[in-house]
């Protein structure tokens, strides 16, 4: 079976890597692009999506609603309030959906996850196999070391990132809380400046990077005295994060509804 992919926000990076994506994925016989959308408005309504993506005719017309595409699993990639709606879209019109959209307020993402009720919904703040892989590594890191180490997290990504820090670097922050039985949203410091006095060793600190055209970079030290441990990722390609999504995207068919994330497609839990 292949299955039938539509994307949202087809204008943007991210839509364009996930078109690349699904052309490799129709290749090997498991999903397709069968739907792209934009915003209503937009001037690439009617344009052919694989034109668009600088992959060639593909036959799919670009449309500016979810209502005229066909399509198994909609993969978001957007901005917190559409994703809302395509969220709550899918849940009427029973649809898998995969969003990778960041930046959700609290209430936001409790809303966004109710849609999860009654689909199947994967829902991750990285996509890609090797953050997932250190999110494994982070839970092990933070087991050994995190009562005797000093916990920092480094995030770096483009210009045009909207959100901070990234959304990666707050689950990241996330698993090594849960780790040590800590509350991030007490523990958590985004940002020094001045007399800030002794760090406090519970805490656990974020710093961002803004800039050129990096696609995302995390690190996160485990600094104790005498040594120290990182864990380091470094996407070059948004295909890191695509060819995820649509893997998600293959994986929630034939799931029952609930709320998955990228370690559930991987099989890491």
């Amino acid at each position: 079976m292949t299955v039938k992919v539509a994307v949202t926000g087809f204008g943007g990076r991210m839509g364009r890597s996930l078109a690349e994506a699904l052309t490799q994925a129709e290749a090997a016989g498991t999903a397709k692009l069968s739907a792209a959308i934009v915003r209503p408005g937009s001037s690439l309504t009617g344009a052919d999506a694989g034109e668009v993506a600088g992959l060639g005719r593909n036959g799919v017309a670009i449309v500016d609603s979810l209502e005229k595409a066909d399509f198994d699993v909609l993969i978001d990639f957007t901005a917190p309030a559409a994703t809302l709606s395509n969220a709550a879209y899918c849940a009427a019109n029973q649809k898998a959906i995969v969003i990778g959209t960041t930046g959700f307020a609290a209430d936001e993402k409790t809303q966004m996850l109710q849609a999860a009720d009654r689909v199947p919904l994967c829902f991750a703040s990285n996509f890609s196999t090797g953050v997932n892989l250190c999110f494994n590594l982070l839970e092990t890191a933070a087991r050994v070391l995190g009562d005797d180490a000093d916990i920092e997290i480094v995030e770096a990504h483009h210009r045009h990132k909207v959100d901070a820090p990234s959304g990666t670097a707050l689950s990241m922050g996330e698993v090594i809380a849960d780790t040590l039985e800590r509350d991030l949203a007490k523990v958590a410091v985004y940002g020094r400046e001045g007399q800030t006095g002794a760090r406090e060793r519970e805490t656990i600190g974020f710093a961002t990077v803004r800039g050129g055209d990096v696609v995302g970079e995390h690190t996160v030290s485990f600094l104790a005295d005498g040594e120290r441990v990182e864990i380091t990722h470094k996407a070059s390609s948004r295909l890191a994060f695509s060819r995820g999504a649509v893997r998600a995207a293959v994986w929630l068919i034939g799931r029952n509804a609930g709320h998955y994330d990228m370690r559930d497609v991987l099989g890491l839990k």
